[in-house]
């Protein structure tokens, strides 16, 4: 058993669905303050969803004029699904064939674990480096969001710490550890379109405006649209309708509204601007009554190729002898929250395969050079 195993296992064992943290941050910050870091404990959130983040910070050599390299994650983890589905207690984690199976062992606290054992490895081996080393862990990412990550960057920035790298644990990796890094994201724009008519009776059309024949062109020029091209780091700006609903119920009845719920993943080649402009250039190209509610999930960012995702590369062939992918694919994480205020920010993890699912795993043998990879990246920025 090596040590990362183990506090994984024992982070696995820590029930914390959703804002829960179970524990999980009292026995990472032990782990930290034993070696040398400054803890602090955020609570933040209403009573009914109360939230816990935790910042930790240990000072190089350099003080304030070195590196400061973030381990960023989350805690929590997403509801069980049904327990009798599961082959074991999904927060008893339990080794079988190969594998360790619990909930949150992909998403994160595989990641978790391996960051502190990194960690301590890196001071033991380097008790005076010279940048500086902190964590940012939350237990709202599988959540809304609004009172974890967000809190913590908000807080940093207001007290002018500067971050300079970033990895987030996120399980990043498709088929074998190390064949992917997230080096950005794409953004996510929604939007929520009630087209106006008028209700009738089917048998007097005459007497009505249907919304949904109305809106039938727009529906297909929004479909149609070429938003932009995309760029070498992420695919082009992608449209897509997700709910229509219209209606009485009753097969005799025109409906007054139609209601369309819709979503942009877009790319650094549009901004939330620019797409909202489009769209209701289309609407009103084809003369809608409408209204429209937009709603920003998340810009995206890019960190492209730097000195971060460099070392990480360097860090994967090394231990694991792969050349990995720099990808923006997949949906959002809390990475778009850090990139507001550090420099370089990429994801890197286990592989995401059984993320959220029943019987989520990761396999063994992996554990051991997930936290070297960690630690040799380490000893390339801040040592």
């Amino acid at each position: 058993m090596s040590a990362a195993l183990d506090l994984t296992e024992a982070l696995i064992a820590c029930k914390s669905v959703t804002p829960a943290d179970g524990g999980c941050q009292e026995l990472i910050a032990q782990r930290l303050q034993a070696i040398g870091f400054h803890t602090e404990s955020i609570v933040s959130g209403p009573d009914d969803f109360r939230v816990s983040n935790l910042w930790a910070i240990k000072k190089g050599q350099l003080g304030d004029q070195g590196k400061v390299f973030v381990f960023a994650g989350h805690t929590d983890v997403v509801p069980t699904g049904p327990l009798e589905k599961w082959t074991n207690d999904p927060f008893t984690p339990t080794i079988r064939e190969g594998h360790l199976y619990g909930r949150g062992a992909a998403d994160m606290k595989t990641s978790l674990a391996s960051f502190v054992v990194a960690t301590e490895e890196f001071v033991t081996a380097h008790p005076k480096h010279s940048g500086s080393i902190a964590f940012l862990i939350t237990s709202d990412e599988e959540g809304p969001g609004h009172d974890g990550t967000v809190i913590l960057c908000e807080r940093l920035k207001q007290d002018k710490q500067n971050l300079d790298y970033c990895i987030v644990g996120e399980p990043t990796s498709v088929n074998k550890l190390g064949d992917m890094i997230k080096n950005g994201r794409r953004g996510s724009l929604s939007g929520k379109l009630i087209v106006m008519g008028v209700q009738a009776h089917i048998a007097y059309p005459h007497l009505s405006k249907n919304p949904i024949h109305l809106a039938a062109g727009a529906i297909q020029k929004l479909s149609d649209m070429e938003w932009d091209k995309g760029n070498q780091f992420f695919q082009p700006t992608s449209f897509q309708i997700s709910n229509i609903h219209a209606g009485t119920g009753a097969n005799n009845v025109i409906p007054g509204e139609l209601k369309i719920d819709f979503n942009f993943r877009f790319s650094t080649e549009s901004t939330p601007e620019q797409l909202q402009e489009k769209v209701e250039k289309i609407l009103q190209s084809e003369s809608l009554d409408y209204e429209i509610d937009w709603h920003v999930g998340a810009n995206p960012f890019l960190t492209g190729d730097g000195a971060l995702a460099n070392a990480l590369r360097t860090a994967i062939q090394e231990e694991v002898h792969l050349e990995t992918e720099l990808s923006t694919t997949g949906g959002t994480s809390d990475a778009r929250f850090i990139s507001k205020i550090c420099k370089e920010v990429v994801e890197f993890g286990p592989i995401n395969a059984t993320s959220h699912k029943i019987d989520e795993c990761v396999n063994i043998d992996d554990v051991e050079p997930l936290k070297n990879i960690y630690r040799l990246t380490l000893e390339q920025l801040v040592a």
